[in-house]
């Protein structure tokens, strides 16, 4: 016998018998058709098609979120007489705010009746800065010298609790997060640091041979004995209470209005410029700028950090009101009236929830921090609703069309015409300086990038 018998059974072997079911094809074809039907697992999970199904719910809610954006909520009060060119928050409580206009006047506002609560004639002519501090004051400062108010305590119009006047004009203030301190920036180029518990005499501290006038000083609140600065001359300056010494001088391409610390990394600055950015830097390397964020179409007069210190709100000359997410380098939002003139100031609300607006027109307008939110209570089945929206809407926000309508927002015709303007010129100025690297002997020097070129001197 063959070997390969051994491996082949015979056809009679009862191994080999298999019976298959066969099914007439008719019987699988839908009634007047002749397409035969293919089989399909009827789980909700696997649908045949999940993902178009899917796109189609992010594309409508992304068009629903677009149809709903409705920022704008209301003018507090009557406003002032003349433009704010000062805002600050009451961090103990979330509905009072106090605004300074240029007229000297200075009122407390709450943020629930979106009237005023208190007023006075502070100072005789513009109120440069306000700030609240930890004992629930309220100070001011103008040409005048600075003051300090009580505005839960007393009535309208009463006279201040104490003043100084020792080296200014002054231009901004800032309070110390938990001290009993503050600091003032002069036209003189120092920064007065009082106690408000002793009377001595200030604090001062300068740059060395310093002159010009220091236009913003902020407190560091995570490391509350660094203080920044920004002056006349093009210049951030930081200065360390702690050995009354200054830390670092950085020379940027245009003058800064502002300069603001993120309130959760003590490293972590922005910076509101005159070349319509908002440049991130970090304290620990200033040889370039971390971010840029681009948009504006004038220049920047102030910025501030969310309370998350994940967001950013800036105001612009403009007449716009934009909000960045700290990582991008474009807005997330622009917020605009047809009645608001240049914005001076801007700030948070301390739940992170609401904006707030001082314009050149003498209003404060209350906007909300994400257009499309509501602040009503919310059943689970909306709140579920609106998580699974917001999660299709990010896991295809790389899509074309989903981009295109999240990122799209009517703007006035006159700032559309200045971005086009302003895009054309900076088009020529590269094209420029790369003609130029290609014929001359600059073509073998190392190219900067653009978060280098901002800083042109940095001195320690």
């Amino acid at each position: 016998m063959a070997i390969g018998s051994f491996l082949t059974p015979p056809l009679s072997c009862p191994f080999w018998r298999i019976k298959a079911l066969s099914r007439n094809i008719s019987a699988q074809q839908a009634p007047g058709s002749d397409v035969q039907r293919a089989p399909r697992n009827l789980a909700p999970e696997l649908h045949p098609f999940e993902r178009a199904r899917e796109y189609q719910r992010a594309l409508n809610a992304t068009k629903l979120e677009r149809m709903f954006a409705k920022p704008f909520l209301a003018q507090l009060g009557n406003g002032h007489v003349q433009g704010v060119y000062s805002l600050c928050k009451n961090k103990s409580n979330l509905s009072s705010v106090a605004s300074g206009s240029g007229d000297g006047v200075v009122k407390v506002w709450d943020l629930t009746s979106r009237d005023e609560t208190w007023r006075t004639s502070a100072h005789a002519n513009v109120v440069k800065g306000l700030t609240f501090t930890n004992d629930i004051k309220l100070l001011s400062c103008g040409t005048d010298g600075i003051k300090l108010w009580d505005p839960y305590n007393s009535p309208s119009d009463s006279t201040p609790l104490s003043s100084w006047q020792e080296g200014g004009p002054y231009t901004s203030l800032s309070c110390h997060r938990s001290g009993n301190s503050f600091a003032a920036s002069s036209g003189a180029g120092t920064i007065n640091v009082w106690d408000m518990d002793h009377s001595s005499a200030p604090q001062k501290i300068q740059w060395p041979n310093f002159t010009d006038t220091i236009t913003d000083v902020c407190f560091n609140q995570v490391e509350t004995s660094i203080i920044g600065a920004t002056a006349t001359d093009r210049s951030i300056l930081l200065f360390d209470l702690r050995t009354n010494l200054p830390v670092l001088k950085t020379v940027l391409k245009f003058a800064a209005n502002r300069i603001v610390f993120n309130p959760m990394e003590a490293m972590n600055m922005a910076v509101a410029s005159e070349d319509h950015n908002i440049y991130l830097f970090d304290a620990r390397n200033f040889t370039k700028a971390q971010n840029i964020q681009k948009g504006h179409v004038a220049a920047v007069m102030d910025v501030e950090f969310s309370p998350t210190g994940e967001e950013l709100v800036s105001a612009s000359y403009d007449r716009t009101v934009r909000v960045w997410r700290r990582d991008q380098g474009q807005s997330r939002d622009i917020y605009h009236t047809k009645r608001m003139q240049r914005v001076f100031r801007t700030c948070w609300t301390m739940d992170s929830k609401y904006l707030l607006s001082a314009s050149d027109d003498g209003n404060i307008r209350l906007w909300r921090a994400n257009a499309s939110e509501r602040s009503g209570v919310k059943s689970a089945k909306q709140r579920q609703a609106l998580e699974y929206n917001q999660a299709l809407t990010q896991r295809y926000s790389h899509m074309p069309e989903i981009r295109r309508i999240a990122r799209h927002r009517h703007l006035p015709k006159v700032i559309k015409k200045a971005g086009e303007i302003k895009r054309e010129e900076l088009g020529s100025i590269k094209r420029k300086e790369e003609n130029e690297r290609k014929h001359t002997t600059k073509q073998f020097e190392k190219r900067k990038s653009e978060r280098e070129k901002t800083i042109l001197v940095t001195q320690q």
